[in-house]
């Protein structure tokens, strides 16, 4: 049974970065313990900065030292704390990727990193596009992945996170996107949530990419007649297979979206998937090419590389042969 979303119209926006501090700071006034360890881009005034001003000895800034920030989050676990790690967008995958494999993964620590700005959403053009945090990811060991769609998911797995056991990464993106499910509804790390059923095919997405996926679809109903399902496949690592090879069998037409290089991402660990389960359908992935992403916003970047409802509903229709 497919969960109850808001697809059928635009609703008002989001925002994870803000919703995990919110969401940490209520953990913080129920009495929950953990630390919060973060670098220099948490204003005073955002939710985070509430959590910062009452609860202070529970909280460290690194500045930007994110290396040293991964680093110490992972001491912190081993003297036996839950941690909570926001780090900025790109820095995390690339300038403490040490920290991460050997730090935190190696020792299977209880760190969960949050990589905010992700994707192309961070504002600070190419070199600070967050496309490879992903593939870095899915390599290393003992490291859970999830890619909540939009706020109210990411409040869950902040929530779900204080019963896990092992590091996890949160990646969220840095500004607002639009609210995807109506209802409240389960979430379970590793399980794919079918948001969409259909029949003529399949997108298989994660995070704020979600929504557009859902727009595409209805699209192509409205327009075509089409009826294509959207799996929200939030768990990057466990990657639910089963979920991947149901809905490809049952259509063969998959279409992967993801706001990351489609070099090692989520469209990567569906190919892999649907090869060895002996695929024999249809499969596209969409996401960034293998090149530094033009300047310009994230939303005119989506529209530019085919990662909004438009460049998705077209691949579908190609695929479909209803051009």
């Amino acid at each position: 049974m497919a969960v109850k979303t808001t697809y059928d119209f635009d609703m008002m926006l989001s925002n994870a970065r803000e919703a995990f501090g919110e969401e940490l700071y209520k953990m913080a006034k129920e009495g929950k313990e953990f630390v919060f360890t973060y670098s220099d881009n948490v204003a005073p005034s955002s939710s985070a900065g509430k959590l910062l001003r009452e609860f202070p000895e529970r909280c460290f800034n690194f500045g930007i030292a994110e290396p040293n920030q991964v680093g110490a989050s992972a001491g912190l676990a081993l003297s036996g704390c839950i941690v909570f790690s926001q780090v900025f967008g790109p820095f995390l995958p690339l300038r403490a990727a040490d920290q991460v494999h050997t730090d935190i993964a190696y020792n299977d620590v209880n760190v969960r990193l949050i990589g905010t700005h992700s994707g192309v959403t961070a504002g600070g053009g190419p070199t600070h596009n967050d496309i490879a945090d992903l593939a870095l990811y899915r390599a290393i060991p003992n490291l859970t992945v999830v890619v909540p769609a939009d706020a109210d998911q990411c409040c869950k797995f902040i929530r779900q996170s204080m019963e896990f056991s092992g590091p996890m990464i949160i990646r969220i993106d840095r500004a607002g996107s639009s609210n995807v499910y109506v209802d409240d509804y389960d979430l379970e790390i590793g399980k794919a949530i079918e948001t969409l059923e259909g029949t003529d095919g399949y997108i298989i997405s994660c995070g704020s990419n979600l929504y557009e996926c859902l727009m595409a679809a209805k699209a192509l109903k409205n327009e075509n007649g089409l009826s294509i399902g959207v799996l929200d496949m939030h768990t990057i690592k466990p990657l639910d297979t089963e979920a991947i090879i149901r809905v490809g069998k049952k259509t063969g037409n998959v279409v992967t979206v993801e706001d990351h290089s489609i070099n090692g991402g989520l469209g990567g660990a569906v190919a892999e998937t649907l090869c060895e389960a002996s695929y024999k359908g249809n499969f596209k992935r969409i996401g960034m090419p293998d090149e530094f992403a033009v300047l310009g916003t994230p939303d005119e970047i989506y529209h530019y590389y085919g990662m909004d409802r438009t460049g998705i509903a077209a691949e579908l229709r190609k695929m479909l042969g209803k051009e």
